[in-house]
């Protein structure tokens, strides 16, 4: 309807935008329409999101007056990046400064930018408890998120940071998921020791995200953090346990070992899970389960998420 608030979406063919979009399809009365973004609006899921109603439009994070013109007319903007598609945490934090740029030209009244902690400021690049990575960070697909902060900031953009949490999907997209060891058994392997990872399905982040802009004035010039649930590594073997129907064992390998694992990306993961075991009780605390579920209250549990998921993780 024409007084519906715009909500500028970007990847809004991915997990966390498509979310957003399907949270305010969801939600007739809701007073929010979207504009998905994309680069590829050709693509066989942007076709798909207009076929449900969605305006969908061309936009390149890698290109500010693009996103100037799309972002023209929308009350919120909804920003993430995906460092996993490039590995450049330059890029991504660039990026972030495009999006902070056009959101300001174009007077949005509310941006949430989905980010994490900066690593480097408990854990210093001359600290060696964990090897520094790329010459200047410790975790990079969390610091590059973190260093384009400033560029909402010092426009003094209506913006509420948004730390989100362990993609659950990870265990069938990204290899984590539980592997058969030489006795045939299945594994489950992060270097969490016995602290508690937290957790959420990928496709609640857009709900919560939706949640955030509902709530409006509130959260603006906040930083709130989302999960579905803090589990232990022991807890999440259980629970595999019981939805893939066999014994998986918890293995609490080092960070060391797991940052020798090989495959890309492994030694940023293993520098991400090493902080998360290391900052526990403050990297939980910020992700508070009760907020979480307020904004979502269709939030999935781990159980939830392995009963819709659980058939789709490969077992090697």
């Amino acid at each position: 309807m024409a007084n519906e608030k715009i909500l500028a979406v970007l990847g809004a063919t991915g997990a966390q935008g498509g979310g957003i979009v399907q949270a305010a399809l969801a939600d007739r009365d809701g007073g929010f329409a979207v504009r998905a973004i994309t680069r590829h609006p050709d693509s066989d899921k942007a076709k798909a999101l207009a076929a449900q109603g969605v305006e969908v439009v061309a936009g390149d994070m890698d290109d500010a007056e693009s996103l100037k013109r799309v972002f023209a007319g929308a009350y919120g903007v909804f920003g993430v990046t995906n460092f996993w598609e490039h590995y450049s945490p330059e890029k991504e934090t660039v990026q972030g400064s495009h999006i902070a740029t056009a959101a300001k030209s174009t007077g949005v009244k509310h941006v949430i930018w989905s980010t994490f902690e900066d690593t480097r400021k408990r854990v210093p690049l001359d600290d060696d408890r964990m090897p520094t990575l790329q010459g200047r960070y410790k975790v990079p697909h969390f610091d590059s998120k973190a260093e384009a902060e400033h560029f909402f900031t010092d426009a003094k953009l209506p913006v509420t940071f948004l730390n989100t949490s362990f993609y659950w999907d990870n265990l069938v997209h990204f290899g984590m998921g539980p592997k058969k060891g030489p006795d045939g058994r299945l594994a489950f392997a992060i270097p969490m020791g016995d602290k508690k990872l937290p957790g959420m399905s990928a496709d609640d982040i857009g709900p919560c995200a939706y949640g955030i802009f509902k709530k409006g004035g509130d959260l603006i010039g906040r930083r709130v953090g989302i999960a579905g649930e803090h589990l232990t590594g022991t807890q999440m073997a259980a629970s595999l346990s019981k939805a893939l129907g066999q014994p998986v064992v918890y293995n609490a390998v080092t960070p060391d070992v797991y940052r020798s694992f090989g495959f890309p990306g492994a030694d940023d993961l293993g520098n991400m899970f090493q902080y998360k075991a290391m900052f526990e009780a403050d990297y939980c605390g910020l992700r508070d389960l009760a907020f979480s579920r307020a904004m979502n209250p269709g939030l999935k549990t781990f159980d939830q998420w392995l009963t819709l998921n659980g058939k789709r993780i490969p077992l090697e």
